[in-house]
């Protein structure tokens, strides 16, 4: 079997956290569905790019989450990480590969900053150094709306609401520690 390694694996809180996760998901190019039961007969399903999401509330609809896993598709599972249930969904999946938990990227996991485009990791690196961002966007002879744009962007692929969040996940995956101020 050839599993693609990135086939994303996401245990997330609530309902909403799995949208956010999905909405990212889907611009990429997988195609979610509800539901862990695979509808494709062939056992690799990783050329599909499916990504499968429900909540997990029992021992079967884990079992069946953890198979499509296996089978190559992507898991956005809405479960209570430190409940038993949560727990082992989260072992079975981390032996496929990496599993996020809520909607941010672990470490370790998939490189977003590699992602960014130069104007938003240079926009990022001024409010990590303290400028609001109308100083970031003049300092980088943007306009405040490319800017905020750009910032906007950069929340939707760490995953993040705001743009605190989405400096902190900057930080983190860069290696670099948060200003303390």
């Amino acid at each position: 079997m050839t599993r693609q390694p990135d086939a994303p694996r996401h245990v997330v809180a609530n309902p909403g956290d799995a949208d956010t996760v999905l909405r990212r998901l889907t611009r990429d190019g997988w195609v979610a569905r509800d539901g862990f039961a695979l509808p494709d007969p062939a056992w690799d399903v990783t050329g599909s790019r499916l990504v499968l999401h429900g909540r997990i509330g029992d021992p079967d609809t884990l079992q069946l989450a953890v198979l499509a896993a296996a089978r190559g598709a992507g898991i956005v599972a809405v479960c209570d990480a430190e409940s038993p249930l949560g727990r082992a969904l989260i072992d079975d999946l981390a032996r496929l590969g990496p599993v996020h938990q809520g909607v941010t990227e672990p470490v370790g996991g998939n490189n977003t900053v590699a992602d960014l485009v130069p104007e938003q990791r240079a926009l990022l690196d001024r409010l990590a150094a303290g400028d609001t961002i109308a100083a970031a966007a003049a300092a980088e002879f943007l306009s405040l709306r490319t800017a905020n744009r750009r910032i906007a962007e950069a929340r939707a692929m760490f995953g993040v609401r705001t743009t605190r969040e989405a400096v902190l996940a900057y930080l983190r995956q860069r290696g670099a520690p948060p200003r303390s101020h």
